[in-house]
């Protein structure tokens, strides 16, 4: 077998990018870092229009005549817990064998993968055959990196994606993701005068999480919490809205909201007593053991200028009511897996519109798009506007084939054990790939990520220098 390379040239890489702003659809610095990294080292690159970038290089001498392989990765993270994404650099340690950030998610979700991709490009001493090393942007908001791909932009055929976070699989597929945005038109009306009282109505401590992958651990939604505490003041209470702000991203569950009401002062004292108390109590019962910190808190706040026009917070209301929150199918031919699910990320109100969104997901790409559609029906119920922001394939690997049979051996022979073969229910860019490139085969691996898309987002060291071993020799087999 062959020697992997020290794994500090990964760490070293990963907080270079960690210096990087890269949210998706503002990955314009980590695509220049990838060009620039690229001439450094004498490379030929590639850059679209949607700021992918391909790195090229040439096989290791005796090699040439190996079959073409290519790397897949994203660049763009979800930004969780960052007061400006576009600019401030993530701190991250090291916490008893794992990787942390400091109150923000820590990009490992692909910047290790990535990592690993660019410490190949540096390294002459890494067997492989001739090498593409493609990364593609905005994979965690709408897949339009990979959406756009031309069919000529990688010539090979077998890829591996580093994009896993499962340490003991080689995932083998991937559900398809149907992210759509819904607006409903608002008017904003002074607020009313007279003896009213402000509140500031806040949920938070919420674990929140990929949307996919824990969505079905029974963690609370900020959505779901949201809705049942306007819902019960609506019984209640004359009330008015003057905004809402629910969730971090479109594709994590939501683990925080804000909304400002007021209320006539004779029933404020009343109205903070009885809805603080009460809904804590009913999060407790409901979440107290897969989410035990999310709290409701009410406090007084200033006054607001305008209030939302109650027939559109209404609408809104009706509208969620309809829609699916969480697992919606479980799979009767994989065990233990979601096959349909659905999630509403973000809710936010702006100028002139209550802003929606809704990311679904499913192995079954026609139940996905039906669903899909009767969500967008029931906003339209509503007065909305609907934006498909992405339609992306589900993908199924043969997991018989000799490409996953290779990848597997490699496992077991540089760790000892053999992976699992599992199709996950997150999302991945290879459905596209699988249109776009006929023939093409897909292994994807990664190190042990727990709790991605979150600021609890951590990875196992031990298992980056794992997968680092596994990644080196896979590629001198396939050379």
């Amino acid at each position: 077998m062959i020697t992997a390379p020290s794994v500090e040239t990964v760490f070293n890489i990963f907080k270079q990018l960690n210096q990087i702003p890269r949210p998706s659809h503002h990955e314009e610095k980590v695509s220049d870092f990838l060009c620039q990294y690229a001439e450094q080292h004498g490379l030929s690159y590639s850059r679209d229009a949607q700021n992918c970038v391909v790195i090229r290089k040439a096989a290791t001498p005796g090699h040439e005549n190996a079959e073409p392989v290519v790397v897949l990765n994203h660049m763009d993270m979800v930004c969780v817990g960052m007061k400006n994404p576009l600019e401030d650099p993530i701190e991250a340690y090291e916490d008893n064998g794992w990787m942390k950030a400091r109150g923000t998610s820590l990009g490992a979700d692909n910047g290790i993968g990535l990592s690993m991709a660019l410490a190949v490009l540096a390294d002459d001493s890494v067997v492989h055959g001739p090498l593409e090393v493609i990364t593609t942007t905005n994979e965690e908001d709408g897949m339009s990196g990979a959406a756009n791909l031309a069919a000529d932009f990688i010539k090979g055929r077998k890829v591996i994606n580093l994009d896993s976070e499962d340490y003991d699989t080689i995932t083998t597929g991937a559900a398809g993701a149907y992210l759509q945005f819904h607006r409903i038109p608002i008017t904003r009306i002074p607020a009313p005068g007279g003896k009213h009282r402000w509140y500031r109505i806040t949920i938070s401590g919420g674990l929140g999480g990929h949307s996919g992958v824990d969505i079905n651990k029974g963690r609370a939604s900020a959505t779901v919490i949201a809705w049942a505490l306007i819902a019960a003041i609506y019984n209640d209470y004359d009330f008015d809205i003057a905004s809402i702000r629910v969730g971090e991203a479109n594709a994590s569950i939501a683990s925080s909201a804000e909304i400002i009401v007021c209320v006539p002062s004779g029933e404020a004292a009343e109205f903070v007593k009885a809805q603080e108390e009460s809904l804590n109590e009913w999060i407790q019962q409901e979440y107290g053991l897969t989410d035990p910190n999310i709290r409701c808190k009410i406090e007084k706040c200033e006054k607001q200028e305008t209030v939302i026009n109650t027939e559109s917070w209404e609408a809104m209301m009706e509208a969620l009511e309809q829609v699916p929150q969480g697992v919606v199918k479980m799979s009767k031919t994989m065990e233990g897996t979601v096959e349909t699910s659905n999630n509403v990320g973000r809710i936010q109100t702006e100028d002139d519109h209550i802003f929606i969104s809704t990311h679904t997901r499913s192995f079954i790409d026609t139940d996905m798009v039906a669903l899909g559609k009767d969500i967008a029906k029931a906003f339209a119920k509503a007065g909305a506007t609907t934006e498909l922001v992405m339609s992306a394939p589900a993908w199924q690997e043969d997991q018989d084939s000799e490409f996953i049979q290779l990848t597997s051996d490699t496992f077991n022979d540089v760790l000892g054990w053999r992976p699992r073969k599992v199709a996950m229910h997150f999302v991945l860019e290879a459905g596209y790939f699988v249109q776009k490139y006929p023939g093409i085969q897909i292994a994807s691996i990664g190190p042990r990520i727990v709790e991605p898309h979150s600021t609890s987002e951590r990875v196992e060291l031990k298992t980056i220098g794992d997968i680092w071993k596994v990644f080196i020799e896979l590629l001198a087999r396939m050379a």
